[in-house]
């Protein structure tokens, strides 16, 4: 796979250091100097994760739309959360088998409710009984697609926060097959991954209708130093895909990228002017592009374009967060909920997703150690909803100066007129300081 060319892999620069710290400081033979390899090698059991806290204040938006929605019976002017959370992953090795992990627990409390979770993201068996095949089993995440904020192409990816696109996502349990080939000539590499993705009572029940047996297939392409993937899904579970995408270097700090994906017949939840739910079918486009370039002083730059074509346009998502508002004032007039329960429904059933409009611009922009400031890196993250003109806003500083400890404060704001996205959320800003222990 293509990336920037300046990363350079950890185990390099730790067998650099080693070299300097071995080599004595008086000058000798090099028949003196010894290195053994053995303390190199793979280790069967392979293990990591982190420990964190989070405390977050939120000032809530009193007239947004899903303010009213969501505390229309405790309204509150803001809101105080502290949160904890445990990640664990590894990898354990032996012979043509593996096994990978990765656990996840959270906990947080706030003044409405405490809530905790523990899941498991992965828990995957794999057999690898030639250099080019691979057979995995159990519980897996995807990440397909080149975007860093959204992935069009990613038909079996859960969505991303696009504030926090590195995170660890829950995968779904599937069953796999991957093919890799390398060969001479502009075509280097040709690598084929086939999922079977079933949805059955107590199954991946969250993916789409019950039942069913899906299958996904991945095709990957290295041709002139340009990643291609050619991708589908077909079953019913959700209506059938079919997407491309690629990357390439055009310098070796500088990297585009982009995403197509086509869908013939989507189903979606569409409100009525009677505030009913329909159920509409149509085809969707979506495109992404972007790119990612690395100035000289370490300023790391991403910039994506999103058109969502399945997403609701301006006049619809408007319509939904009239609704919330016509709700409320029935509320508050008569004590009735019936339309707050109409719009509740709606936003379950798609109006309530992550970006749910159609057009979005992403930047987010990264600075290492600035002004010789060691361990430090400031960052800000910017989403637009073109059509609407909303957007939120936020900016950080993270600190990684302490052994395997990083702190880091962030701001999000948010901006927009009455029944625009972004001016319509729960939160008009919140503060979040987290600190994060790796192990």
């Amino acid at each position: 796979m293509t990336g920037l060319a300046d990363r350079r892999p950890l185990s390099s620069l730790l067998l650099a250091l080693l070299f300097l710290l071995s080599t004595p400081a008086g000058s000798k033979g090099a028949e003196d100097f010894s290195f053994d390899l053995s303390s190199f090698e793979k280790k069967p059991l392979e293990w990591g994760g982190f420990a964190e806290i989070k405390f977050e204040h939120m000032d809530i938006g009193q007239d947004s739309a899903l303010a009213r929605l969501n505390l229309y019976d405790q309204p509150r002017s803001d809101l105080d959360r502290l949160s904890t959370g445990l990640q664990l992953d590894g990898r354990y090795s032996r012979g043509i088998t593996s096994f990978n992990w990765v656990l996840k627990a959270t906990a947080q409390q706030d003044q409405l409710a405490w809530a905790d979770t523990a899941d498991i993201y992965e828990a995957a068996f794999e057999l690898k009984p030639l250099a080019a095949v691979t057979l995995s089993a159990g519980k897996k995440s995807y990440k397909w697609g080149k975007g860093y904020a959204w992935n069009p192409v990613g038909f079996i990816n859960r969505p991303k926060d696009a504030n926090n696109p590195e995170e660890a996502l829950e995968g779904y349990i599937v069953s796999e097959l991957d093919l890799i080939r390398s060969m001479a000539g502009p075509l280097t590499t040709v690598a084929l991954t086939t999922v079977v993705l079933p949805v059955q009572q107590g199954v991946n029940e969250d993916f789409g209708e019950k039942n069913q047996v899906n299958a996904a297939a991945k095709l990957y392409l290295l041709y002139r130093d340009t990643d291609i993937d050619l991708m589908i899904l077909n079953g019913n579970s959700r209506s059938n895909r079919y997407g491309i995408d690629f990357s390439r270097n055009l310098a070796t700090n500088f990297e585009i990228h982009g995403e197509l994906a086509y869908i013939p017949e989507l189903r979606q939840s569409l409100l009525q002017d009677d505030n009913s739910l329909t159920s509409r079918q149509r085809s969707a486009l979506s495109t992404l592009l972007g790119i990612r370039y690395l100035s000289k002083t370490d300023l790391t730059s991403i910039i994506e374009y999103y058109h969502n074509g399945g997403g609701y346009s301006e006049a619809e998502l408007a319509g939904f967060f009239s609704l919330i508002q016509d709700g409320y004032t029935a509320f508050q007039a008569t004590g009735s909920e019936s339309l707050l329960q109409r719009a509740n429904l709606a936003s379950l059933r798609g109006y309530g997703q992550p970006q749910p409009g159609r057009n979005y611009l992403y930047a987010r922009l990264t600075r290492k150690d600035p002004f010789d400031l060691l361990y430090l890196s400031p960052g800000v993250t910017a989403i637009v909803n073109i059509d609407d003109q909303s957007w939120s806003l936020s900016p950080e500083v993270a600190y990684s100066g302490w052994t395997n400890w990083e702190l880091r404060f962030r701001l999000s704001l948010t901006g927009g007129v009455a029944l625009t996205e972004f001016g319509s959320k729960l939160f008009n800003n919140r503060a979040e300081l987290r600190l994060r222990y790796f192990f």
